[in-house]
């Protein structure tokens, strides 16, 4: 009888534990490797909605067209959710809808036509304007705005864009963010359940 109740004794010494090591090492876990975070607003339409959660890594370097989350330069405690669109080096700038990095026209699969069509529609609509003289992604390049002041990205720093290209608030308002700031790469969609996907 009393090796059963030892033996009984031990197992639950062992499984608490178990449990203690499992619960210590997940929170050490999510303290400084991953972050959860929820989407909040429209900037980054259509890949993620208002509402999403996501898990991302805190110890990932950004690579460009990451999506990352930012620490706001401008709006202290504030969180932003961005892709990256130019590298430390980079020139990127925009024409007729064209986003260029390097002097080199790149792919952006992640924008959707209809989706663009449509903001735009809602938006000028909404202005009272005609939306055929409205573009999706403004002319720009990283010289003339006033937020950046240099011809390329900084060393140690990042420009970063919304794919809601219409309503972000992004590097083109707020200037380059340093690396310092960008606390996590988005790696997985975890819901809603239906859209889940890895990044």
């Amino acid at each position: 009888m009393k090796n059963n109740s030892h033996s009984t004794l031990k197992t639950v010494l062992e499984f608490l534990v178990l449990f203690a090591v499992i619960f210590f090492a997940s929170q050490l876990l999510m303290r400084y490797v991953l972050s959860k975070d929820v989407v909040q607003g429209t900037s980054m339409q259509p890949t993620l909605e208002n509402g999403d959660r996501l898990y991302s890594i805190r110890v990932k370097k950004p690579k460009r067209n990451d999506i990352v989350v930012i620490n706001a330069p401008d709006q202290p405690g504030s969180l932003y959710i961005k892709r990256v669109i130019g590298m430390p080096g980079d020139t990127v700038s925009s024409k007729d809808n064209q986003l260029s990095v390097n002097g080199k026209k790149i792919a952006e699969p992640y924008l959707n036509k209809k989706f663009a069509t449509d903001e735009i529609n809602k938006w000028a609509s909404q202005q009272g304007l005609d939306a055929s003289t409205i573009k999706f992604t403004n002319d720009f390049n990283i010289k003339t705005l006033s937020s950046t002041k240099s011809a390329k990205v900084p060393a140690d720093k990042y420009f970063v864009m919304g794919d809601n290209r219409l309503v972000s608030h992004d590097s083109r308002d707020f200037g380059f963010v340093d690396k310092s700031k960008i606390q996590s790469v988005v790696v997985w969609r975890y819901w809603p359940l239906n859209q889940m996907k890895l990044y």
